[in-house]
């Protein structure tokens, strides 16, 4: 049976270089070859020449290489890629032999400019689903990495997380490698940021640090929230912006805030931010949560999923685009991988925790306003500096609800409730906890203030 199943590699490698475009196809999986599969078990086993490649794979494709095994030989019911010393000694051996053949030859791809190398080209302008929620932004991009000067430069992108922020950045890149292509294109986080300015300055390197950035014609800097308190690489940030912009190179950078809400971040360097253009990406409305699971299926005509089920990823998944893609492929993957069809039953089942989990979160302004009204304060009171009892402890019941309730940090905390320091959120989350187990009186409140938050 192994013999049979290794016949069906090519097919099942035609289909991943079609799905994954053949830039990334050729970058991560053509190296890749068939090894043995189990009848009993029902594994195929792959190998690749290194464990950080059969790593990666594993982890970034090893849904898709599930469904598209499961396509060709229903009973497939997981893939696994090994790499090291026994997958290299085979690739030698197996060197001399073709790769697999396909019936289409894929048409001529031009030489890649080098700054794109590792980019998903899934995640292009034509993939982005456009509906009022994100016009603004999308066709802001599109300027961006046109041939002719942008009108608005700097571009600010903010929604919140899964929204497509970083979809837009990777789009933006690819679209001017293609009109600039010896362009020196710099895709970073802005933690990326941070931890390399910082090892640049530990290392002595600083010159070089500063000489790369400069040298860019585009740079797009991912999640500026994570720069927020970091005073020396904020000033850094800011050198290397006032640079970029006196050269005429464009600068995209994405936060899940507006710059003026971004707590901690220097006066001088949100007034670059905002001297181009911000642009919002709102929450997405139906019709585009409903055009994206389309366009999904689209590129999967083999399988077969009931407008009813559509209609249940659509009404539960209105947070983000992230957590609406994810439990469309957990529902495919676990009907592929035991034979069940795909029906409103199956969803309901599979994807309870999903819906709960996608319920939109709590914000602390939110946690703020509710534990004013139940103490009856006034919102100021939550930065102020007053530490009377009837203030102060309300304070650290909404420290300690702010922790419980949202995934901000202690020091992201600390900064909401009037600049105080990380140490002060931690004492009042202490505090409070201990007096929930001790005063029953405050458990009690502090269970009203989360119901009222929850409904």
């Amino acid at each position: 049976m192994s013999g049979d199943a290794a016949t069906l590699w090519p097919r099942v490698a035609e289909g991943l270089r079609r799905d994954l475009g053949v830039r990334t196809f050729d970058h991560w999986l053509k190296p890749v070859r068939f090894a043995d599969y189990c009848s009993l078990s029902g594994v195929v086993t792959l190998e690749t020449v290194s464990r950080f490649s059969a790593n990666w794979i594993n982890e970034r494709f090893g849904d898709r290489l599930e469904l598209a095994w499961r396509q060709q030989l229903p009973a497939v019911r997981s893939v696994m890629v090994r790499g090291g010393a026994a997958a290299e000694d085979r690739a030698a051996s197996l060197a001399a032999s073709p790769l697999p053949s396909f019936d289409t030859p894929a048409p001529a791809v031009p030489a890649a400019n080098p700054a794109l190398l590792g980019f998903d080209p899934r995640l292009s302008f034509d993939r982005f689903v456009v509906a009022r929620s994100n016009i603004l932004a999308a066709n802001a991009a599109r300027r961006m990495a046109m041939v002719e000067a942008p009108q608005f430069n700097p571009l600010y992108l903010c929604s919140g997380t899964g929204q497509g922020k970083t979809h837009l950045l990777q789009a933006i890149a690819q679209d001017y490698a293609a009109t600039h292509p010896t362009a020196n294109i710099i895709l970073m986080s802005a933690e990326k940021f941070m931890l390399e300015f910082v090892g640049a300055m530990r290392g002595g390197d600083m010159m070089a640090f500063k000489a790369r950035l400069r040298a860019a014609d585009l740079l797009l800097l991912d999640d500026l929230q994570f720069v927020i308190g970091k005073n020396s690489t904020q000033e850094e940030l800011l050198h290397t912006i006032d640079d970029l912009m006196t050269a005429g190179k464009r600068l995209v950078v994405t936060a899940d805030r507006p710059p003026a809400m971004l707590d901690g971040v220097e006066a001088r360097l949100l007034s670059r931010l905002s001297g181009g253009l911000v642009a919002d990406i709102e929450a997405p409305e139906d019709d585009l949560r409903e055009r994206i699971i389309r366009q999904r299926l689209a590129a999967m005509p083999m399988v077969d999923v009931p407008d009813n089920v559509v209609a249940y990823l659509v009404k539960h998944f209105t947070r983000n685009i992230r957590e609406l893609e994810g439990a469309l492929n957990k529902l495919l993957a676990y009907a592929a991988l035991t034979g069940t069809t795909v029906d409103l039953t199956l969803a309901e089942d599979r994807l309870a925790e999903n819906v709960r989990t996608a319920r939109p979160r709590i914000t602390i302004d939110e946690i703020q306003r509710a534990v004013c009204a139940h103490y009856r304060l006034d919102k100021s009171e939550m930065a102020s500096k007053r530490r009377v009892r009837a203030v102060a402890r309300p304070r650290q019941v909404a420290m300690y609800l702010a922790k419980e309730l949202t995934p901000r940090s202690y020091p992201e905390i600390g900064r909401r409730f009037g600049g105080r320091d990380h140490s002060t959120v931690i004492h009042a989350v202490r505090t409070v906890e201990a007096l929930r187990i001790a005063d029953s009186e405050l458990d009690a409140e502090i269970a009203a203030i989360r119901r009222a938050l929850n409904s």
